[in-house]
C-alpha cells in the first residue's frame, strides 16, 4: 500500500521489497494529488511490480456519474489492472457488478468486498453471495476489506480476525481468488498458519514488507516453531 510515497522513496522501496511485492496500490485517491505519478508509476513498472489505483477513485468517479472519465483515467495511466469497490458509498450490487464487467473488457479486475464503516457487519451469507458474483461478473481477485486500520471488515474493532466469517468464506471460495487484507502483524501470522507462507496478503505497508517475508519464511518468532 503506497499512502503517497515520492519517486525517490518508491525507488528505496522497490530497491528492497519489490522481489517480494506483486502490486502496489496507489491507496484510495492518492494517486489524483501525489505528484510526478507518471514517474513513480514508470519506477514500479521497471521493478516488475503491477501499479493499480485503490477503489475509493472508482467510487468517486461513480458516485459523481462519471464512469467514462475513469476509463480515461486508466487509458492515461496505462493500467493493466483497475478496482472496483463499494465501501464508501451505498451502491446496488447488481451495478457494481455491471462495473466490474465493464471495466474487464479493457483492464484485469480486482474487486473488494467488505465496508469500511465499522458500524455495518456483513453476515458470512452476504460476504459469500457478493464475492461468488463478483467473481461471476468478471473479478480476477477478491480484496476481503480490512481498512489500513485493521478494524473493520474481516476484524473486530480489536484488530481480532472473524474466524467463523473466514472459515465459511473458504468453505465457498477458493483461496487462490483471495488477497486478504491484513496491515496488523497479528493478522499476517493468522492467515500464515492458516492458510501457509504463500497466501495473498494485501494492505501492507512498504516498511513492512522485509518483516512479514521473514514472517512467511518462519525465519520470525511468530512462526519459528511452525514451520520447524
Amino acid at each position: 500500500m503506497d499512502k503517497g510515497l515520492s519517486v525517490r522513496q518508491a525507488a528505496d522501496f522497490m530497491e528492497v521489497g519489490a522481489e517480494y511485492t506483486d502490486f502496489i496500490k496507489l491507496g484510495w485517491t492518492t494517486a489524483l494529488i501525489v505528484p510526478k505519478l507518471e514517474d513513480k508509476l514508470a519506477v514500479y513498472r521497471e521493478a516488475g511490480v503491477h501499479p493499480y489505483f485503490g477503489g475509493t477513485l472508482f467510487e468517486a468517479f461513480a458516485v459523481r456519474n462519471q464512469f467514462d472519465d475513469f476509463l480515461r483515467v486508466i487509458e492515461k495511466y496505462r493500467l493493466e489492472y483497475a478496482e472496483i469497490s463499494d465501501g464508501s458509498i451505498a451502491l446496488p450490487h447488481e451495478q457494481k457488478c455491471e462495473y466490474i464487467a465493464k471495466v474487464a473488457q479493457y483492464v484485469t479486475v480486482i474487486s473488494e468486498v467488505g465496508s469500511k464503516d465499522n458500524t455495518k457487519i456483513m453476515a458470512p451469507y452476504k460476504w459469500i453471495s457478493l464475492m461468488k458474483a463478483e467473481l461471476e461478473a468478471g473479478s480476477w481477485r477478491l480484496i476481503a476489506e480490512s481498512r489500513e486500520s485493521g478494524n473493520v471488515g474481516l476484524y473486530r474493532e480489536s484488530g481480532e480476525v472473524r474466524q467463523g466469517l473466514v472459515d465459511e468464506i473458504l468453505n465457498e471460495i477458493s483461496n487462490e481468488k483471495i488477497i486478504w487484507e491484513a496491515p496488523l502483524k497479528s493478522q499476517q501470522v493468522y492467515f500464515i498458519h492458516l492458510l501457509g507462507s504463500n497466501v495473498n496478503l494485501g494492505n501492507i505497508s512498504p516498511a513492512e514488507i522485509i518483516a512479514l517475508e521473514t514472517t512467511r519464511m518462519g525465519l520470525r518468532g511468530d512462526t519459528f516453531h511452525y514451520f520447524i
